[in-house]
Formats: structure tokens, C-alpha cells, sequence
């Protein structure tokens, strides 16, 4: 399979939340898809059919984005598939249970930062080097930073790291005509939000923002595809999608 004609994307935690619904938002707009995913093949092969089913090219592949060999693999694949890579969305994150800093182990610690800081950095990376002209590398961090809760101390700092690179990377692309921007959602309704949280505490965060509500995955991934392509003066900014709860 191979296409000279539509804009490529590669969608790192595209098998399942946000990721899914970015690789399903991307497909309908005519974006050739890379599925990246972690572990579940299942998965995969399901974000790949209703990618096919909305109208796009996809393929899947498994690589762990805190491995370099393996990202740099993922990429390899993108361009033997498709002839090369126009869009990086990097959804790909883990978040640990909320727990004081007191009692964080920094063993979680380890596994949060491996994910979000060394995964980002590594796909960041492989995008610096391989985004063609008019390419846009989209990073995630999360509105928790701004809400400062307790308790979220390992997640909000791992994704502090990733925007702090945004602006950095966005200034180190000068010439290349290559945008960096990072969606930093607010409480979303996925499952790596909702789990381990009862009723009163969704619903106590649902009724946070002035729209009164969670935010849905096809909320966060309308940002994704404006920054992906007509966004092109948008550059170097992290974009708070979470209703105005920050």
C-alpha cells in the first residue's frame, strides 16, 4: 500500500481514548494513518478498520514509545507504507493514581516519566528529523498543571516537561516549515481518566468548567485537526482544550 497524494499521520496511542479518536477524526479528512499502538493487537486492527471505514489508508504498528529503536521503526514503517510522515500527533501517555508525594513510589515515578518525558522525547525526535515541509508535530500534556490538584505531583510534572520542549523544538525547526504544539486536555471522558474514580468525583469535575460537562474524546480531537493543518501561524503554544476550566 502506498500513496503519493494524501498527507501521512502517525498517531501514537492510536488504538484506544483520545488517540482512537484522532486516528477516526484524521482518516475522515484524508489522512493516510500510521496506528500506533503498545500492547493490545486487537485494538490496533480495530483503530485501523474504522480508520479504512471513514474513508482513509491505515496500517498498525506496535512499538513502545519510551524505546528509540523501536520509534525510529514506527517511522521507517510510515515512509516504506506511505512515502513519508506530514503529521506526528503524539497521544501516547500513562498517568499513575493519584497519590501524595509523600507516599509517591518512585518507582511509578520511573514508569511515568519513561512514557511521557523519554516516549515524548524520542518521538519528538524521529518527527525533527523526518517531518517533510509543511509538516506539524502535536504533543499532549494535561490542564491538571493549571488546576494544581493534589495528589497529581508525578503526572503534572511529566507533563510540564513536555511543555516546556514545545516552544524549544517549534524555534529549533526554524526554516523547515514544520509547526510544534501541544493540546493539554482538561478532564476528558476516556477510560485512562475515569478509571478508579467513583461517581461524585466525575461528576464533581464534570461540573467544574462554565459548559458543565466532561470533555469528549472528539472534542479534543476537532483541536488536534485544526493544529495538523490550517493551523499553520499557530506555532510553539500549548492549547488548554478543557471547556474554560483553566
Amino acid at each position: 500500500m502506498s500513496s503519493t497524494a494524501a498527507r501521512v499521520a502517525i498517531v501514537t496511542g492510536g488504538s484506544r481514548g483520545i488517540g482512537r479518536q484522532v486516528v477516526a477524526r484524521l482518516a475522515a479528512d484524508g489522512y493516510a494513518i500510521v496506528v500506533n499502538y503498545a500492547s493490545n493487537d486487537a485494538e490496533g486492527r480495530a483503530a485501523v478498520a474504522e480508520a479504512v471505514g471513514r474513508g482513509g489508508q491505515a496500517i498498525a504498528v506496535r512499538a513502545d514509545v519510551g524505546d528509540p529503536e523501536a520509534v525510529a521503526a514506527l517511522f521507517d514503517a510510515a515512509e516504506q507504507t506511505f512515502g513519508g510522515v506530514d503529521v506526528v500527533v503524539h497521544a501516547a501517555g500513562i498517568m499513575n493514581p493519584p497519590t501524595p508525594l509523600a507516599e509517591l513510589d518512585l518507582n511509578v515515578l520511573d514508569r511515568v516519566l519513561r512514557v511521557n518525558v523519554r516516549g515524548t522525547f524520542a518521538v519528538a525526535q524521529q518527527a525533527a528529523r523526518r517531518l517533510r515541509r509543511g509538516g506539524a508535530l502535536i504533543t499532549f500534556s494535561t490542564s491538571a498543571i493549571g488546576l494544581a490538584l493534589p495528589g497529581y505531583g508525578a503526572y503534572a510534572a511529566s507533563k510540564g516537561a513536555v511543555e516546556g520542549l514545545t516552544l524549544i523544538l517549534a524555534r529549533e525547526l526554524r526554516g523547515r516549515d514544520v509547526t510544534v504544539n501541544t493540546v493539554a486536555p482538561g478532564p476528558t471522558a476516556t477510560d485512562l481518566f475515569l478509571k478508579g474514580k467513583d461517581e461524585e468525583t466525575v461528576a464533581r469535575l464534570a461540573a467544574q468548567p462554565p459548559l458543565e460537562r466532561l470533555g469528549l474524546p472528539a472534542d479534543i480531537a476537532e483541536a488536534v485537526a485544526f493544529l495538523a493543518g490550517p493551523a499553520r501561524w499557530v506555532n510553539g503554544q500549548v492549547l488548554r482544550v478543557n471547556g474554560g476550566i483553566v
